[in-house]
């Protein structure tokens, strides 16, 4: 099994003009976004004061899908990530699988960034706000990855700034007490997996990386240094902001907002940084929302390019060398999501379908031979079986959703088949 050529452009495929910087900073534009901001209140909800184990569990399970994705990629530097990996390694369907979750759960993504967008900015207007950012975006994305991710580096810099503000604001207050980092009677098993499922939802972006396989210099140099750098620091990040807004609120408050960074800036008095918060949060998930729309166009061109969806949407733009037809589709659907879709329900469908992903990406690497830069063994085993159970412990009605939703998938792929065979 080999993949297409790792070192110029390709023909009939896109441009590589993405370095080790601009791969890690697009990877940091979909982690180091809206995630941090959203996903704090409802993952305290459900764990208490174990949000932090809930964090380190994620966390855990997140550096074996980007291993095992980088070791993956390095071996098949094309547009799809887990798509190929899972055709190429598993067989068709597995590979189908993962596309289809792939696709399902990051467009819900797309949709939590949106409404991200609009609830910051501007909540009474939160939908036509959300549609409005998809379809800036998307025109951003048309213009060509390097657009893109020149772009997002200034999102990334401007999130990081702010975000070291509310860290050094609270950590320096009095209102900060590190009793309230602590572990206590009301943690469970089953909270802290869904806190860490949750949680996971923010630190899925490194995927990005991969998904860009094909538009990136020297993919096997390039994609396993720019994952673990990414994703460093973002739990770095994540990490620093989850101790300083605990040490302030504490699990309780926390769980009870929905705006859990500016209400612990008012909590220290510093009440002037609250709009900083809010115009931070806001960039972020336009961040996010472009690095978004990149993998998930991607990976629906390489779908496309093997008629699991549309041959039409496999086009590759002349000049701006995007896969411009896949990207409008899938700006169109994210714009109608952003329009009715509900953002904790956003979340935890996103959840579910990305963690399936991730397991077929580690189901992929087990297969991989020692010439192949396989990965230690007991990495790819823990990223299957700790993706599936966060995946499970979801709460409910993530789990039903999602699981329909990829047995519509798989039903439509055996459907098809059926047709050409």
């Amino acid at each position: 099994m080999s993949g297409p050529p790792s070192g110029a452009d390709v023909p009939d495929g896109l441009r590589r003009g993405l370095g080790v910087t601009d791969a890690v900073v697009i990877g940091l534009g979909a982690m180091i976004g809206a995630g941090i901001f959203a996903v704090l209140a409802p993952a305290a909800k459900v764990a208490g004061s174990g949000l932090l184990p809930g964090l380190a569990l994620a966390a855990v399970v997140a550096y074996c899908n980007a291993t095992s994705s980088a070791r993956l990629a390095a071996r098949y530097p094309a547009s799809g990530g887990t798509y190929v990996y899972g055709r190429e390694r598993l067989g068709d369907f597995w590979g189908y699988l993962a596309g289809w979750a792939f696709v399902v759960g990051k467009t819900a993504s797309c949709a939590a960034m949106a409404l991200t967008v609009g609830l910051y900015a501007w909540p009474d207007h939160a939908h036509s706000v959300a549609v409005a950012a998809v379809v800036a975006v998307t025109a951003v994305d048309y213009a060509g990855v390097r657009k893109s991710a020149l772009v997002t580096r200034v999102v990334v810099a401007g999130v990081l700034a702010v975000l070291a503000a509310v860290v050094v604001a609270a950590l320096t207050s009095e209102q900060a007490d590190a009793t309230r980092l602590g572990v206590g009677a009301d943690v469970t098993a089953v909270g802290v997996l869904q806190a860490a499922g949750l949680l996971f939802f923010a630190f899925a972006g490194y995927a990005r990386i991969a998904t860009l396989g094909e538009e990136v210099r020297d993919p096997a140099r390039t994609i396993p240094r720019a994952v673990p750098i990414a994703l460093g620091t973002a739990l770095l990040v994540y990490t620093a902001v989850a101790v300083s807004v605990l040490a302030v609120l504490g699990p309780q408050r926390l769980a009870d907002t929905t705006t859990p960074l500016s209400d612990a800036v008012r909590a220290v008095g510093a009440g002037w940084l609250a709009p900083v918060v809010r115009t931070g949060a806001a960039v972020a998930a336009l961040g996010s929302l472009l690095a978004l729309i990149l993998g998930v166009s991607r990976t629906t061109l390489a779908m496309a390019r093997d008629r699991h969806f549309p041959r039409a949407l496999a086009a590759v733009h002349p000049r701006f060398a995007v896969p411009h037809r896949a990207e409008l589709a899938v700006g169109a659907v994210v714009a109608v999501l952003a329009a009715t879709a509900d953002l904790r329900g956003a979340i935890g469908f996103s959840s579910f379908g990305v963690l399936v992903y991730y397991a077929i990406a580690n189901a992929s690497a087990l297969t991989l031979g020692r010439t192949e830069g396989r990965p230690p063994r007991g990495v790819p085993v823990i990223g299957v079986l700790g993706c599936l159970l966060l995946a499970f412990a979801l709460p409910a009605g993530s789990v039903v959703s999602g699981v329909a939703v990829l047995a519509a998938g798989g039903a439509f792929y055996g459907l098809r088949r059926g047709i050409t065979s």
